[in-house]
C-alpha cells in the first residue's frame, strides 16, 4: 500500500533472503570473511551459528554468489531432517550427478570418486548444511566420515554447518567429540547494534529506490532496536508495519507511536 506513496521501486523490508539486500554490519562482514577464509584455506569444517532471523541464510546466499563458479562446485542442503542415505543422495544430486548408487556404501564410494575426479580437474567442492542443529546424530557422524575423504595434500570436501545457537549444544555432546575436533573455523553472528540498525534501515530503503521518504525519528529507531533485539527479520517486520502506520497518517515521518502500533500488532499475532 505504501510502496507507490513513498516512491519505492520494490518493497524495502521483505523477509525473503535476497543477498542483494544484505547489509554487511561488522558482525556479518566478519562472518563472511570467516566463511571465505575457511573455504580458501581448505580448513575442512566451518561452523556458523546465529539466532533465528539474524541473517544466516541471506549471508549464505551472498557467500555462494561470491564463489567463483569456474573453480567451485557447491551443494546446499536446506532440509536437515533427513537420513544418511537421503543426505548422500542430496549431495550428489546438487553436484549434478544423475545416476546414483542404491546402498549407503555405494553412495559413499560414489561421492569419493566424484570428489576426487573434480579435485584432479582443479575444482573445489563446498557442502553447506543449513539448520544443522536439527541433524540426527547418525547424519552428523556420516558428515564426519565424509570429512575424512582426502588426498595427501587436501580435504576433498569443505563442509559448512550453519545453525541456531542450539547447534553449539549439539556439537558439545561427548559422542561428537571427533567431529568437534575437526572444526577449525567457528563464528557466531551477533544482533545489530543500535548504530548498525540505523544504517541497516537506510541501506534497505535506498536499495528499494527510496528518495528520503519516509524518515525514521531517533525515538522510532530506539523503539525498533529495543523491540527487535537487533534481529534483522524482526526489524523488517517492525519497519514494514510502522511504515504502513505512517502511510495511513499520510506522513513522511515514521515516529515512535508508529513503531508502538507495529509492536502491539506483532504481539497480538503471537498471543
Amino acid at each position: 500500500m505504501y510502496q507507490s506513496f513513498y516512491g519505492f521501486t520494490e518493497m524495502p523490508f521483505n523477509i525473503t533472503p535476497d543477498p542483494r539486500f544484505l547489509y554487511l554490519s561488522p558482525t556479518h562482514l566478519e562472518a563472511l570473511q570467516h566463511l571465505k577464509y575457511g573455504v580458501r584455506e581448505k580448513k575442512g569444517f566451518i561452523v556458523l551459528v546465529g539466532e533465528v532471523g539474524c541473517g544466516k541464510t541471506t549471508l549464505c546466499r551472498r557467500f555462494l554468489n561470491e564463489l567463483d563458479p569456474a573453480h567451485y562446485d557447491t551443494a546446499l542442503i536446506l532440509n536437515p531432517r533427513i537420513t544418511e542415505t537421503q543426505m548422500l543422495k542430496a549431495i550428489l544430486t546438487d553436484l549434478g550427478e544423475t545416476k546414483l548408487g542404491r546402498s549407503q556404501n555405494d553412495l559413499v564410494a560414489q561421492i569419493s570418486q566424484v570428489l576426487l575426479e573434480r579435485i584432479q580437474r582443479g575444482r573445489d567442492i563446498v557442502l553447506i548444511i543449513d539448520e544443522a542443529q536439527n541433524l540426527k546424530f547418525e547424519v552428523l557422524e556420516q558428515i564426519r566420515l565424509l570429512s575424512n575423504l582426502e588426498t595427501d595434500k587436501q580435504k576433498l570436501l569443505q563442509i559448512v554447518l550453519m545453525g541456531q545457537p542450539e547447534l553449539k549444544d549439539v556439537l558439545a555432546r561427548e559422542e561428537l567429540r571427533q567431529l568437534r575436533q575437526r572444526i577449525l573455523v567457528h563464528y557466531e553472528l551477533h544482533p545489530l547494534t543500535r548504530n548498525d540498525l540505523a544504517h541497516y534501515i537506510q541501506h534497505r530503503l535506498t536499495l528499494a529506490g527510496g528518495t528520503g521518504r519516509p524518515s525514521f525519528t531517533r525515538w522510532a529507531l530506539r523503539a525498533i532496536h529495543r523491540g527487535s533485539g537487533g534481529i534483522p527479520r524482526i526489524v523488517n517486520n517492525l519497519c514494514d508495519k510502522a511504515m504502513l502506520a505512517a502511510f495511513i497518517r499520510d506522513s513522511d515521518e515514521v515516529c515512535y507511536w508508529d513503531v508502538r502500533r507495529a509492536l502491539k500488532e506483532m504481539e497480538n499475532l503471537t498471543d
